[in-house]
């Protein structure tokens, strides 16, 4: 597995370990992470703290060429509004740990010439189903069904 994918898992994990949906994130620049986070909505009472959105907090100001040359990793396909973000930013590269639980905006991505890696990778699947199976209420909470 790849070193920054495993951060971000180990993101969700922390996530879950909180009481909260077990998505995390990193975020990449000349491989360093420049912001780690994950969802933190139950945590915190915030509509909008999802994994990426808070690796984005937790990375603070960074320059336009900053974002440009960096990589975002997602356990779990970027909805629209964390898709928006990676837009906005000018993201360059996508890699998913996985979108069989959860399929979000990797076309709208694809089509604004953001490379899209999804992984399938197993952990993460396990993770988001077994979470789903747990907590059905709080998911379709927070994918807004």
């Amino acid at each position: 597995m790849d070193k920054f994918m495993q951060a971000a898992i180990e993101e969700a994990q922390l996530g879950l370990s909180e009481g909260g949906i077990p998505i995390g994130s990193v975020i990449v620049h000349n491989n360093k992470i420049i912001g780690r986070g994950h969802n933190r909505r139950v945590q915190n009472g915030s509509p909008i703290l999802h994994g990426e959105m808070d690796a984005f907090e937790n990375a603070g100001r960074q320059s336009a060429q900053t974002y440009r040359e960096s990589t975002i990793y997602t356990t779990l396909s970027p909805c629209a509004m964390c898709s928006g973000a990676i837009i906005l930013y000018g993201i360059n590269r996508v890699v998913v740990g996985e979108n069989q639980t959860f399929l979000g905006e990797e076309a709208l991505l694809e089509s604004k010439s953001i490379a899209v890696e999804v992984l399938q990778s197993q952990e993460c699947i396990d993770l988001m189903k077994r979470f789903i199976k747990a907590n059905p209420t709080l998911w379709n909470e927070d994918i807004g069904e």
